[in-house]
């Protein structure tokens, strides 16, 4: 039988979660009934290549040794039947593993991963180690100090969404951004004209409009083109980023006021509410990915 991955992890997907070390599946953090070793196994395969198929073979090289003689089929329906009834899952109307005939099983709920480590510095607190959205480690200091002092959203206080709709999204955000910027290099003269009426700060705010904009159309694409081509530890880099991002989105918040005649005022100011927004719904969205596969 080959061995897995021996890492103490932690799976998280929907209400439950399931300590690859112990053994113990939790709902709503509450234990459930221990599953058998077999169907154990199985479960945290499937979980490890969520949304992936798992051929009928890759279980049997897994889980039954070459030189065993069992009655595989009714040895792997058994353990499949024993998951799905600890999840509360059927086969008919699967909410985590669906049956693909001929072909194997695939868990098709977001998934979790957290790679404990047990063996921290003196105060660092306990460290985990997320997988991120391109199955890259991201390290996380748990410490409670850290978590609450911080405004922004803790990747435990969010959901956890399918990695291909935090990839559209994201990339659709990034799109507006960039049809934002060339609209507005486009259009110079129209800004110009609008700007002058804002008295004696009007040249320093279109020459920050037009450095933001100029600024921002190789940010867009570089993150356009990471997500397209799924760049290794993406999340890591964004939080980099994020604090220059931040300060560039939120100078791009005040464009909807150069249309404040054609959309009235009303309009302009909730567009710019939503822009000031943005930022942060980016850094969200990358948050709730990427505890994902992903």
């Amino acid at each position: 039988m080959s061995e897995g991955n021996t890492q103490p992890r932690l799976f998280r997907f929907g209400m439950f979660e399931l300590d690859s070390d112990t053994g113990e599946l939790r709902k709503d953090g509450k234990s459930r009934p221990r599953i058998r070793d077999q169907a154990l196994q199985i479960l945290i395969m499937l979980l490890e290549k969520s949304d992936e198929v798992v051929s009928r073979d890759e279980l049997r090289e897994r889980l039954w040794a070459s030189d065993t003689f069992v009655d595989f089929d009714h040895g792997l329906n058994t353990a499949i039947n024993q998951v799905r009834a600890a999840l509360g899952d059927s086969a008919a109307n699967p909410k985590f593993v669906q049956t693909l005939p001929r072909r194997g099983y695939r868990f098709i709920g977001p998934v979790q991963i957290v790679a404990r480590e047990n063996s921290v510095p003196s105060g660092a607190g306990n460290r985990d180690k997320i997988i991120d959205t391109f199955g890259q480690p991201t390290e996380v200091y748990n410490t409670a100090a850290e978590i609450r002092s911080s405004i922004l959203s803790d990747h435990r206080d969010l959901p956890i969404v399918r990695k291909e709709s935090v990839r559209i999204l994201f990339s659709l955000i990034q799109l507006m951004y960039l049809i934002f910027y060339i609209i507005f290099l486009v259009r110079l003269s129209f800004a110009e004209a609008v700007l002058n009426d804002w008295g004696r700060y009007a040249f320093t705010l279109f020459l920050v409009l037009v450095v933001a904009a100029a600024i921002g159309i190789p940010v867009r694409l570089y993150l356009l083109t990471a997500m397209a081509f799924r760049y290794e530890g993406l999340n890591k880099k964004f939080r980099k980023l994020f604090p220059f991002l931040l300060v560039l989105d939120e100078m791009w918040a005040l464009t909807p006021f150069l249309c404040v005649q054609q959309i009235g005022l009303g309009l302009a100011i909730a567009t710019a509410a939503a822009l000031l927004y943005l930022p942060f719904s980016q850094r969200s969205l990358l948050l709730m990915g990427g505890g994902s596969r992903s």
